[in-house]
């Protein structure tokens, strides 16, 4: 992850020069280049393509975007998940949707999930304090490397995934470690192990 120190960019100026971007979000005001590695992208891929099976398998009325962005109101911030689930039926409700793929309320949303890299301090704390605020009912953590700090993962650090469960306005967190099988309340039939998804990001020889 890289911060610029120019000038701060208003949120809507940000969509207008970088919305179609797939490398950079807006933290108050300051442009964030995201700089994802090739695993990165591969647990990502995984972790996408398991959850659309589940909302074939059970006809849900959910999609995962290729690209949307959270526009947090009354703030110079606007994230770019990793994976976002929207639930169709709420984006008549989304003032920007028809014109561009951006997001401004939690109702829309049944489920965030982001791959952990460099950046760990922003998805253990800044976005889970957001997206919390905003009313995302599931925030997973995906920390595929173990990077993230000691109060967070615990010791020794190890690859761990967080599942946020929204209750009132904060998130209960369970961590899930090595073949723990992930407990999801939006898709409470998905059957896959911690480690399932941690294979995922390593490279396949034959």
């Amino acid at each position: 992850m890289v911060q610029f120190a120019s000038k701060l960019l208003a949120v809507d100026e940000f969509i207008t020069q970088y919305g179609d971007s797939d490398r950079h979000e807006l933290i108050d005001g300051e442009l964030v280049e995201m700089e994802p590695t090739g695993p990165h992208e591969q647990v990502l891929a995984f972790v996408g393509r398991k959850l659309n099976v589940e909302i074939d398998r059970q006809e849900l009325s959910y999609f995962i975007p290729h690209r949307c962005l959270i526009k947090l109101l009354s703030t110079n911030t606007a994230f770019r998940p990793d994976v976002i689930i929207l639930d169709q039926r709420q984006l008549t409700n989304e003032p920007l949707w028809q014109q561009e793929p951006v997001i401004t309320s939690g109702k829309s949303i049944k489920l965030i999930a982001e791959v952990v890299s460099t950046n760990w301090q922003n998805d253990y704390a800044r976005k889970a304090e957001d997206y919390a605020l905003l009313g995302v009912s599931e925030y997973w953590i995906i920390d595929y490397l173990g990077i993230g700090g000691r109060e967070y993962i615990g010791k020794p650090k190890q690859p761990t995934i967080t599942i946020c469960t929204l209750v009132e306005d904060e998130y209960n967190r369970q961590l899930f470690q090595n073949n723990e099988q992930l407990v999801s309340l939006v898709f409470p039939n998905l059957q896959l192990t911690a480690q399932q998804v941690f294979a995922s990001g390593l490279i396949q020889n034959g």
